[in-house]
């Protein structure tokens, strides 16, 4: 891609829909270039799938291709020095997301070499153990650290320690509210509930996360089932879905694209983003998210997430940004990390 190829790409990105005369208008103080030249290189960024390219009525419209879009580079730190209600972001739910992520291969090349080479690690670790005591054992480790981290994401303030005393001993921390000792009960519930039901998880049924959700908010006064009203969220100005019929549909589209892609590392990938991101429950969705995640990777023989030394802002930026501007790259390298960290640190 040329120089002038690259200014057309930074046009698009501040434009939302253009034509070939905006493109000229935008050159004409920049650099001396004749139409059939802008024409030419309209014609290399479609073919290259950098911009789509429409027809509205007689007149040819480019946009910035939205499969770029997920994966662009941005500097975070810039984009969150903005205040939230200042920030130029999709204030709806988006639709055409699941086209593009159809469309798309998730992790590149190196991305996808990187983890089937750290799959292959954990399962050589995994068959050094010859009792399955100890496999249990290593398991209820990934369980605490997971039921622990997990709900530390959503400001449950029990330790770590005090996780561990509870989920092996039954001894509650007597200064947390008992819905901070639920959620940490019920993150072990679940997570116990999917390594028995395996095979539920190969293939993903609304059904079943439907279930998840419900163990992972059991006694915690949250509604069963999918929402019937409006939910906000602290921080943007992302507003989700707030109609039943409409965020089941969105439902059924996940599931259609989960159970579509051929790996499993982007089946678990792709439920950890959109559950979090429709937001079918009133509550609890981002822990069902991360839930269905780790069932998916034990269904397929693989290691669960327990996110142990995931930075807790870095997590919920990730996860804004992806709100905003459908754009995956933070939250894939989350992904990325965690999934290194268990096969390095669980099964050693």
């Amino acid at each position: 891609m040329n120089q002038r190829q690259q200014l057309i790409v930074e046009f698009a990105k501040q434009n939302n829909e253009f034509q070939t005369k905006d493109v000229l208008d935008f050159f004409e103080w920049k650099v001396d270039v004749e139409r059939m030249t802008v024409i030419r290189d309209l014609g290399f960024l479609v073919k290259n799938k950098i911009l789509t390219q429409t027809w509205k009525g007689r007149a040819v419209k480019y946009s910035f291709s939205q499969s770029n879009k997920i994966f662009e580079q941005i500097d975070l730190e810039e984009y969150f020095s903005l205040a939230y209600d200042k920030r130029a972001i999709l204030k709806s739910f988006n639709f055409e997301l699941f086209d593009t992520l159809k469309e798309v291969t998730i992790f590149t090349s190196e991305e996808r070499e990187k983890l089937e080479n750290l799959q292959a690690e954990f399962t050589k670790n995994i068959w050094k153990y010859d009792s399955q005591t100890l496999i249990n054992k290593e398991y209820e480790r990934i369980m605490i650290e997971f039921s622990w981290k997990s709900s530390s994401i959503e400001w449950n303030t029990y330790s770590l320690l005090a996780t561990e005393a509870l989920l092996k001993e039954n001894i509650a921390d007597e200064t947390k509210t008992p819905e901070e000792t639920q959620m940490i009960l019920n993150h072990k519930d679940a997570f116990n509930e999917t390594l028995i039901n395996l095979d539920l998880f190969k293939e993903i049924k609304l059904v079943n996360i439907e279930y998840l959700h419900s163990v992972l908010t059991k006694k915690l006064g949250i509604g069963a089932n999918i929402r019937k009203h409006s939910v906000w969220i602290t921080g943007t100005l992302y507003k989700p879905l707030d109609n039943e019929y409409q965020i089941k549909e969105a439902m059924h589209n996940m599931t259609a694209l989960i159970n579509e892609k051929e790996h499993f590392f982007e089946k678990a990938f792709l439920a950890l983003l959109l559950i979090s991101y429709i937001q079918a429950f009133e509550d609890g969705n981002k822990r069902t998210a991360r839930m269905l995640t780790n069932a998916i990777l034990l269904s397929h023989y693989s290691i669960p997430l327990s996110y142990r030394w995931v930075d807790i802002l870095a997590y919920k930026k990730a996860t804004i940004l992806f709100y905003e501007t459908n754009n995956i790259t933070y939250f894939k390298k989350i992904f990325i990390e965690q999934f290194e960290d268990a096969v390095k640190n669980y099964f050693n």
